[in-house]
């Protein structure tokens, strides 16, 4: 098979736990670049990928790298790439990318000089000129440019991979599931011990949990890929590496529990979990995190709870409860948050031994870990002592 350059787009932050989740998937040379990693593979690698990541946006295939001088140099290029061999007239399409060149004064208008060189290299070949499809394109090129570096590529995915098949409702300010996903690997939690989410929404970080945790691939319903649409599609090939997925359950030696206040949220998460195969395994019950009581000596706890930029005190309230829940029932687990309120992380009075940048959408946020160990008391003064008690590294047993 022809080898490919494939780039996997992420999330910032996320890089070195996607190179791990390859690792695991058995690539070992993984390059990691800014918010992307890349390998080498054929078209098996890119559907078996598309299938498997957890943590990854899209898996894009290079066609064509090149230098260009100015503006017209890009439609020059691209008039050299035969665009008939990827797609045929009868696909919509479009471009999409990023540019960060002072060769453009208008950022949109490299995007119009590549679909004017794919438009035109059609009618020439073929008399005809395929559609542009701006908002559900059946094939998307990638469109890549750093100063005077341009990259073209086939993005193979079509819409992000958080868009796994299997949610039927959202509910207000969710985590997407490529992040909670990436959440659950950075939290080190073992697949083996108890794992709960006591602001768990929809259910997001308790599917990928479970999901994890089965074997069964984030995107096993997931029925739309771009890849697809292309002309050298081998739908022999994917129809293989589609029957080697996991796909059923037969339960855990642990628990995977959900929990919120909001009774409306539980039933999405209930209607959520009902279609996957790992939904009869997990719990979840309408109650306040404080109502909670651990069911396990240990466990790892990731939640994320309202950032609340329109509540005021009350938020802080919230997540000093929070961290007095944390010192009083959950004594021996890892717990972790994700908010973006400084504030917030403040009021729960605990030294987070980890703090990792992320962002929720457009959202930057902090997760961090706190190790609730049956001495924290001692340690809770010292950390306070040691100014708000917040690190940035470290082991809150030091």
């Amino acid at each position: 098979m022809e080898k490919l350059t494939i780039t996997i787009k992420t999330i910032f932050g996320v890089e070195e736990v996607l190179k791990e989740e390859l690792n695991e998937l058995g690539y070992n040379d993984v390059t990691v670049l800014n918010r992307a990693v890349q390998i080498q593979g054929d078209w098996k690698d890119v559907y078996y990928l598309n299938l498997h990541l957890r943590c990854a946006m899209s898996v894009l295939v290079e066609v064509k790298k090149f230098k260009i001088r100015d503006e017209q140099d890009l439609y020059k290029q691209c008039m050299k790439i035969d665009w008939t061999e990827y797609f045929d007239i009868d696909k919509t399409f479009a471009v999409r990318g990023a540019i960060q060149s002072k060769l453009f004064s208008h950022t949109q208008f490299p995007f119009l000089l590549v679909k004017d060189a794919i438009v035109d290299t059609f009618r020439d070949k073929l008399g005809e000129r395929p559609d542009v499809n701006i908002k559900t394109p059946q094939v998307v090129f990638d469109l890549y440019i750093k100063e005077t570096q341009a990259t073209i590529s086939l993005n193979t995915s079509g819409t992000a991979l958080f868009q796994r098949g299997y949610r039927t409702e959202i509910g207000q300010a969710p985590l997407n599931e490529v992040a909670a996903a990436a959440l659950i690997r950075m939290s080190g939690w073992d697949r083996k011990s108890t794992f709960m989410d006591p602001f768990c929404g929809s259910g997001t970080l308790l599917i990928e949990a479970a999901l994890l945790a089965s074997g069964i691939p984030s995107n096993i319903d997931r029925q739309h890929y771009a890849f697809k649409n292309f002309k050298g599609f081998d739908a022999q090939i994917w129809e293989e590496i589609q029957s080697k997925a996991t796909r059923l359950c037969k339960g855990f030696d642990f628990e995977i529990i959900g929990s919120d206040i909001d009774s409306d949220m539980m039933m999405m998460a209930k209607r959520n979990l009902r279609g996957l195969p790992i939904g009869r395994f997990v719990t979840v019950n309408t109650a306040s995190f404080d109502e909670v009581k651990k069911p396990t000596d240990n466990g790892t706890l990731i939640c994320n709870p309202p950032y609340g930029e329109r509540m005021g005190e009350e938020i802080e309230d919230m997540y000093q409860g929070l961290g007095d829940w944390f010192k009083n029932e959950l004594k021996g687990w890892n717990c972790w948050v994700i908010s973006s309120n400084e504030e917030g992380f403040k009021s729960i009075g605990l030294k987070p031994s980890r703090k990792v940048k992320m962002y929720n959408g457009d959202l930057e946020c902090s997760f961090r870990e706190y190790r609730i160990f049956d001495g924290f008391r001692k340690e809770f003064v010292k950390g306070m002592k040691e100014g708000n008690g917040e690190i940035e590294e470290g082991n809150s047993e030091e």
